[in-house]
């Protein structure tokens, strides 16, 4: 048992981005996990817990935009660079969302008898949420929408920009991320000038998980690869500076202390930026933490490799489909608390044991595949 869960750690990996990733993909299951608990204990639960999805967006713009960057400046730009770039990214993404994807579709099929699986074409091109609120149905895509539309847009805006503008690269790249960004605050600002947002529901799935209110958050990300590619030492003198602004702006935001209006033009406008720019600001010190040694440094760089199957199965798959149809009367006639505490533990077991099976023997070979198939 213990050989089919090993997996192989790579020496090179970046421990402290390996953190910060653990981090977010614990902070989006724990949040989850809420579902699973009274509200009297949810409610305190929930204050330790940051936005998981933002810090994965920033750091996600962060490493691709520092991969494009250096492809663009160590190759000759054309058509095939852009295409063979969106290969290897779709390698890594497509093969488990998928998977996924079709394993929800044939379990709806097979029990649910009023599931409609024309309804849920537009998930095959990440399109259920590029304006409108995301559907029920397998609620997690919303975030690989965000992700997969900066995919391919980026690229595509960057080459036109060097191509037929004839704009320098690191010219491309800035005006390309600070132009997303100013676009989708103004998208976002418009969303809340013309919407009623009063409250949670509406704000996140009107505001937070659309693909065009949200494109903004990678390109912090960008932003700091850009920074980190050409002044690498402003990057690593100040590190410790920028901590300490990231950490005070995450405490600023889950004390209130930005907003005392809960629906106004902070939290539906300039939240999402914040909490973009506080993650970016701790990326210079992790960035800095190459190694870790023991028990802790394996578990977090375990975690930080599964964390993409953690994400995707942890909600639907685990707590739906699984913990949702276990019959757990006799547990609860013996001890309602040891329902909830077994259920709980259950719940982290399942999504880890899970995440490890789907990256070793799925994921992992999918992704070996992008390395075969290139366009000349």
């Amino acid at each position: 048992m213990k050989n089919i869960l090993k997996i192989d750690l790579n020496p090179n990996r970046i421990f402290g981005l390996d953190v910060l990733r653990a981090l977010a993909i614990l902070f989006v299951v724990a949040g989850h996990g809420t579902y699973l608990m009274p509200k009297t204990i949810s409610k305190y639960v929930k204050f330790f817990i940051f936005d998981g999805v933002s810090i994965f967006f920033v750091l996600s713009g962060f490493l691709i935009g520092g991969i494009l960057i250096k492809i663009l400046k160590e190759n000759i730009i054309d058509s095939k660079l852009v295409i063979n770039f969106w290969i290897r990214r779709w390698f890594r993404t497509l093969p488990n969302f998928f998977l996924i994807l079709i394993t929800l579709i044939l379990l709806n099929i097979i029990f649910n008898d009023n599931f409609s699986i024309y309804s849920k074409k537009l998930y095959f091109i990440f399109s259920q949420n590029l304006f409108s609120k995301p559907p029920h149905f397998f609620p997690e895509a919303w975030s690989l929408s965000v992700e997969e539309w900066f995919y391919l847009l980026i690229p595509i805006i960057i080459y036109i920009l060097i191509k037929i503008f004839k704009i320098s690269i690191d010219n491309s790249v800035l005006f390309t991320a600070f132009g997303i960004i100013i676009s989708i605050t103004l998208f976002r600002y418009f969303r809340f000038d013309t919407l009623t947002i009063d409250d949670i529901s509406t704000w996140d799935r009107t505001l937070r998980k659309q693909v065009f209110t949200r494109l903004d958050s990678l390109m912090y990300g960008v932003i700091g690869a850009y920074i980190f590619f050409h002044f690498k030492n402003f990057w690593y003198k100040y590190r410790i500076l920028f901590l300490i602004l990231g950490i005070t702006l995450f405490v600023s935001m889950k004390l209130n202390l930005l907003s005392t209006t809960r629906f106004g033009l902070y939290h539906c406008v300039f939240s999402f930026s914040i909490t973009s720019l506080a993650t970016l600001f701790l990326i210079p010190y992790l960035s800095c933490l190459k190694k870790g040694k023991g028990f802790l440094f394996k578990t977090i760089t375990y975690i930080s490799l599964v964390s993409y199957s953690m994400y995707l199965i942890n909600l639907t798959i685990v707590q739906k489909w699984i913990l949702g149809n276990i019959d757990w009367t006799l547990i609860q006639d013996f001890n309602g608390y040891a329902f909830l505490i077994i259920r709980y533990f259950l719940y982290w077991i399942l999504t880890v044991t899970i995440s490890i099976l789907i990256y070793k023997y799925f994921e992992i070979p999918t992704m070996n595949l992008r390395d075969k198939i290139k366009v000349k």
